[in-house]
């Protein structure tokens, strides 16, 4: 059965775990289910290869961090976990729907502030294809080796949706450079990272993660040929706490014509 009928049918806190990066890593396609925090978003009404898709990172059992344009919408917006090919069902997955949808103002259309936290309709279940990342304690280092990862293209200029995980390993490089490579949208807020081997970033999937010793350190934004632009995260563990620790509003009331009879 296609995958997006099992989808269908499957509507129905923990800390995170630090990974280690190695010379393995630097394959395009990731090694399966080596990123068990990598969560895809896609918009149910669209369907599931459709424009309102993006990666995200599951940081725990209730909450997943992406960017701020990514489209969310509760109701119609699912959270799958657990994937690597988009194309299989492997038995590992897990399809959530969004229950709260919460993005950083004010946003500028930049890096700055390009955050949204996405709260699961249920927790997720950890299982080793499933499980949260850490958040950073620390900011990222000049020369640190970080990997992205994400469904977007490696390739410039091409933006259809890639079917499996992807990976590329990557070096922090020194704001100056970062400037020089994104003179318009370079602040403080955000860090760009350069590729080591000779293939471009995930360009068309935002919400890419980019882990740094084992910590969860940025969101992509922007990629030129070999150069990516993110979110610095470290700079948002206090938001990112409110977010999580302020109440879940209040549902409005929806009253029946029999409801109101009764109070009128």
């Amino acid at each position: 059965m296609m995958k997006l009928l099992l989808l269908t049918l499957a509507l129905g806190c923990a800390a995170g775990v630090p990974v280690e990066e190695d010379g393995a890593l630097l394959q395009e396609v990731c090694q399966p289910h080596s990123r068990p925090w990598q969560v895809y978003l896609w918009n149910t009404e669209v369907g599931w290869y459709g424009e309102e898709r993006c990666s995200g990172a599951l940081i725990n059992e209730w909450w997943v961090l992406t960017a701020w344009n990514c489209f969310v919408e509760p109701g119609h917006t699912m959270v799958s976990l657990g994937e690597h090919d988009l194309t299989v069902e492997e038995g590992t997955e897990q399809h959530i729907r969004v229950a709260r949808y919460v993005q950083h103002e004010p946003y500028a259309r930049g890096p700055s502030h390009s955050l949204a936290m996405v709260k699961l309709a249920e927790p997720a279940r950890f299982t080793q294809h499933v499980m949260p990342v850490a958040l950073p304690t620390r900011c990222t280092q000049l020369h640190e080796k970080c990997l992205v990862s994400g469904w977007g293209s490696t390739v410039p200029g091409q933006d259809e949706p890639k079917l499996i995980l992807k990976c590329e390993t990557q070096r922090v490089i020194d704001d100056k450079m970062c400037q020089i490579a994104f003179p318009l949208y370079w602040i403080e807020h955000a860090f760009c990272a350069k590729t080591i081997i000779s293939t471009d970033n995930c360009l068309s999937d935002q919400g890419s993660t980019v882990v740094c010793g084992g910590e969860l350190q940025g969101l992509f934004w922007s990629g030129s040929s070999d150069v990516g632009l993110y979110t610095r995260l470290c700079l948002y563990l206090d938001w990112m706490s409110d977010i999580m620790n302020t109440p879940d509003p209040t549902p409005e009331p929806v009253w029946t014509t029999a409801a109101a009879a009764t109070i009128w």
